[in-house]
This record gives structure tokens, sequence and C-alpha cells, in this order.
């Protein structure tokens, strides 16, 4: 059995950072069982379809390296691959279960299907809905004769077409994440298979185009367990094999309190979109994580052990050691917390391993001072382990491009007395005799001078940077010294001397 997996988000919006997890577990277990990945759109709800939402999955899907092997744009043997464009196909599978008597025509409004809720609800009912015992109070093909039902369609007056749920059965069936599930039909609703448009619902446009496109394996969100019973029941009634299942944990708060949804996500000022999303419904504009600044591969290696590991202590992990890792046996049943610091930390990690190349055009694009390649990568060098973000670089590296003209208050009045201005006013004598210095022979030169002023270098290293920078903390001082060059460093040393004096 070749292994066939599909992605098959609605374009109603910007796609959910869960979704995300989604894509990457199936283009994973793909992967890994020498199988096919293929993004499906399912837009039968036309009602909620947004412009531009689809182009925004997609995009979402290249920035993070999740290329499908099948989808609307590079096509393949199953196409078409939005549910639209297949509408042709599910008219023959309706009437095949209206034939077998699996389903039924209804022709009730909205508004006397919220009446008949009303009611129930007045009378203590939990949960009302058109299930097997309402819809005997109701107006469809179950009620109304056979000649009344031919007079309605025939009239064009609108109807649905709704599953016929068995009374009183239990459907099981085993998911690879859960083990065996049971759901009773007594506490199922009759879902409907066809809307008033024409258009399938979501239930029966993606049990038939599974069939049709060879689905081995269905990897989705926990939110769609409850459908599985209709789903189940829906292969047996149109002869359809089943594929297997495996439904993922939710993501979580960051406090493991309730899922992460978007108005959580919100409060909480984090990004629940992988690229920044333009509603063009709102017109509000939504941060993504690509515009926060993350790497597209350190993302991933955070998002994938939510919910899944490879069980090793390795946290660092390529998309490859990840395809070689991954299974379905060691996703949780718990959901997983949404930590945006860890996410961060992964960042962190990923950007020490960035080509300084390309880390440092970046820098020369964001600062105005003239910089050349070589001095860019060197502050690059500098920085990287010291920040989150490579954006974070000019402001963090300030004091390169620009001399300081204010300095740390705590670390003048604690570190800054006479002998430290003596011993750093020296130093700059010293660094004023060279064209250029490294920074080994920059620590050597300051050892040898501490030991002739017999002070230690913790008594003169604060007031050198503090000099140098403006600032209590940073990257390592030699290195400051050698970017900068002697020249540059003697300079800031006499300038922060004479305003220090002052």
């Amino acid at each position: 059995m070749s292994v066939r997996v599909r992605f098959a988000p609605s374009p109603t919006g910007g796609l959910h950072i869960g979704g995300v997890r989604t894509a990457l577990y199936n283009y994973l277990f793909a992967r890994k069982n020498g199988g096919t990945f293929i993004l499906r759109i399912e837009d039968t709800d036309q009602k909620r379809f947004v412009e531009g939402a689809e182009q925004y999955i997609v995009d979402s899907l290249k920035w993070f390296g999740l290329e499908p092997d099948e989808s609307p744009a590079a096509g393949g043997d199953f196409a078409p691959y939005r549910q639209s464009e297949r509408k042709a196909n599910y008219k023959q599978y309706a009437d095949q279960l209206l034939e077998q008597g699996n389903a039924y025509y209804a022709f009730d409004t909205e508004e006397e299907i919220e009446a008949m809720k009303a009611r129930l609800s007045e009378a203590r009912v939990v949960n009302p809905s058109y299930n097997n015992i309402t819809r005997m109070q109701m107006k469809n093909s179950l009620t109304l004769s056979a000649e009344e039902v031919q007079t309605r369609i025939a009239s064009g007056e609108p109807y649905t077409i709704r599953f016929k749920m068995p009374k009183n059965e239990d459907v099981r069936f085993k998911d690879e994440v859960r083990d065996w599930v049971v759901f009773n039909t007594n506490t199922l609703d009759d879902k409907v298979l066809m809307k008033s448009d024409g258009m399938p619902t979501y239930h029966l446009a993606n049990v038939v185009d599974d069939h049709l496109m060879k689905i081995t394996h269905v990897i989705r969100g926990e939110e769609w367990l409850p459908s599985v019973p209709l789903h189940v029941l829906l292969y047996g009634a149109l002869g359809f094999e089943a594929p297997r299942f495996a439904h993922l944990p939710l993501l979580l708060k960051p406090d493991g309190k309730g899922k992460l949804s978007k108005r959580a996500a919100d409060k909480l000022g984090i990004p629940i979109f992988p690229l920044n999303w333009h509603d063009p419904k709102t017109g509000k504009t939504e941060g993504g994580y690509k515009e926060m600044g993350f790497i597209p591969e350190a993302f991933l290696n955070f998002l994938v052990l939510l919910g899944w590991n490879p069980g090793t202590e390795q946290e660092l992990m390529t998309l490859e050691e990840m395809v070689e890792a991954f299974s379905l046996e060691r996703i949780n049943k718990a959901g997983a917390r949404f930590d945006i610091e860890k996410a961060k930390w992964f960042n962190q990690q990923y950007l020490k391993d960035q080509d300084e190349t390309v880390l440092a055009k970046d820098l020369m694009d964001a600062v105005s001072a003239e910089l050349t390649e070589e001095k860019a990568v060197a502050i690059v060098n500098a920085l990287k382990e010291r920040v989150t973000f490579a954006s974070e670089m000019a402001d963090a590296g300030s004091f390169f491009f620009e001399r300081p003209t204010e300095y740390d208050e705590k670390t003048v009045r604690k570190k800054w007395n006479e002998q430290s201005a003596n011993a750093v006013s020296a130093y700059a004598d010293e660094l004023e005799k060279l064209n250029a210095i490294e920074a080994d022979q920059a620590k050597a030169l300051l050892v040898e001078l501490v030991e002739k002023l017999e002070m230690g270098l913790g008594r003169v290293m604060p007031a050198l940077r503090l000099s140098l920078t403006g600032q209590a903390g940073g990257p390592d001082l030699m290195d400051i010294i050698r970017i900068l060059g002697p020249a540059e460093a003697a300079e800031r040393i006499r300038i922060a001397l004479n305003t220090l004096e002052h």
C-alpha cells in the first residue's frame, strides 16, 4: 500500500499555526513512508470563502519548505484539488445514499429548525438537534409522501439531503493516537450532506474525495474526532474502505489552560498565523511569525515537538532528522502548551548557525552607517549569540556604528573612579601606538597594563566597556576593540574621560 496523506484546509481566513503543525505531521509521515503529500482546498462553504486565503495557505507552506506533491498548483493524477471544482462528483454518492435509505430529503427552513430547537430547549432537552427522534416531527421525505416530495422538488423548493443516523448503534474505530474510540449513534445528529445550493458539506465531500484520491491515512486535529462516527458510517454505506485515522492533540495556551484560539493569542500578544495576514473583509493586518523574525526551520523544529517526541533527548533537529524519527505512535494524546519563549530559544540556536554573509548583508541594509562587508561579518559574529532575532542586531550593536553620548549611570557610580579612569587613559595611550589589533593582543595589552598599575582586570574592564559602548554589558570586550580598531577605541576613551570628568 502506497501511503497517501492530505492536508485539507478551508480558505476561510489566515492559516492557524495549528494547521501548520497538521501539515507538518502529514508531510513527515509521507516522507518517512515514501508516500505522497497532497494539498486539497476544501472550499465547499462558499459563504465563508475569503479572497486570497488559498494563496496565503500556499505561501505559508512554501515558507516552511513543506511543498506538496499534488495540489491545485502542482496538479496530479487525482485533479482537480479544489472541492468547488469537483462538484459534479458528489451528487451520485448522495443519490446512492438516498436510494439505499441511508439519507433523506429535508425541506425545513432555517426558521423552522430554530423553532424546533427552541421548543426542545424550553422542555430542557440538552443539546437539541435534528436527530433520529426529532426528524419525525419535521418536514422531510421520512414524514411526507413520495408524491409530495417529488412535487416539492419539481417546483424548485429548496431542500437539503441529510444522513439518516441509525438508532442506538455503537460505532467503533481505531485511532492511531487514541486507540479504540466508541460513539453511540443516539448522541449524533442527522448531518446535512448536500446543501440547498447543490454543494456538498465537508462530511460528504471529504469522505468521497479521500476515497477517490486513495487517501490511506487521515491525520488531522482533535476537533474533528466527533465527526469520525458519521464518516465511518458513510464509508460503510458507500462501500468504501475507510482510511486509518490519527487525531492530533490541541495546541494549548502557554499556561496549559484552554486551547490556543485566535482570541487567546491576541490577548497574549503573540501571532496565531505563520505570515502576516491581511483580512480583506476587515482591512486589518494580523502579524505573522515570519515578519516577527523567526527562521522557518527553527519554528518547524519548535512546532514538531508540540505533541510529538522522537523518543530521545534530542531537541534540535533538521527536517531530514524529523522525517527519519517521525512515527504516529509517538504522538501524544494530551494537549501541548504553546510556549513562545521556547520558540524564541529555538530561533536563537538556529541563528548561531546562519550564514554570516547573509546576516551581514541584512545588517548593512538595516543601518545608515557605512560598513564594509568584513566589518559587518565581524559585528554579526560578535552579536548573534546575544540576540533572538537577526533584526535585533542593528539595535543591539548600535555602539558599533555610533559613539556613545550617554553612559550607564549605575556603572558610572560603581565602577568609574579616579583609578579606573587613569587605567583606561593609559590603555588609550597604548592603543594610539597601533594601526590594528586582534582580540588576543588587546587582552594581552590590558593584562600587562593592569599588572603594572597593580590593579585587577575586574576593576578596569567595566570602566573600559563603559567608555567604548556607554553600556554595562554586551559582546566580548576584546572583540569590540578589535572591530572598532585601536584609533577609534582610543578616541572613545578620550571622549568618555572628558565627558565623565564633568
